[in-house]
């Protein structure tokens, strides 16, 4: 992993891990934040156009901000262990085109992966901005979650 924007390269791909989503992680994350019949239990999901319970697409996007964070920590733990400098963490500015483009069901297991499209100058010349893709797909290869995000990473000083 590249800790600083100077580092970075349009193409990089991380590999972030994988979640398997199992029925009680799916009814007990629906019950706390997206109590919709399809996501509380097999009959809502029967009942609905998808036919079985599924993950709330919520679900399957924090599952994928953790497995996020989880991997840059261990990086800039690895990064610190070999007494190499830590950047600062940059906030995101935001996102765009959240989506899913296929349902994950109990059972699916999704891997996550980030890839780094773009890479830009700010007006604060200790920053640059990175946009990456991030995409999870299921056991059979179909992506069932994607977005981009953009991230302020600090530049090494001069």
């Amino acid at each position: 992993m590249s800790l600083f924007y100077d580092d970075i390269r349009i193409g990089d791909v991380s590999t972030l891990g994988a979640h398997t989503f199992t029925r009680e992680g799916i009814i007990a994350f629906a019950v706390l934040y997206d109590p919709q019949p399809f996501h509380l239990s097999e009959e809502g999901g029967k009942a609905s156009m998808y036919g079985s319970l599924i993950a709330s697409g919520w679900h399957t996007a924090s599952v994928c901000m953790r497995l996020l964070i989880d991997w840059r920590d261990r990086a800039r733990a690895s990064h610190a262990a070999l007494g190499q400098q830590l950047p600062k963490l940059g906030v995101s500015p935001g996102f765009r085109d959240m989506r899913w483009p296929a349902p994950v069901r109990a059972g699916d297991t999704v891997a996550y992966s980030s890839r780094v499209e773009t890479m830009r100058e700010t007006k604060r010349p200790q920053w640059g901005l990175v946009t990456s893709r991030h995409t999870g797909l299921n056991q059979h290869g179909a992506e069932v979650f994607a977005y981009t995000s953009i991230v302020l990473w600090e530049r090494r000083a001069a």
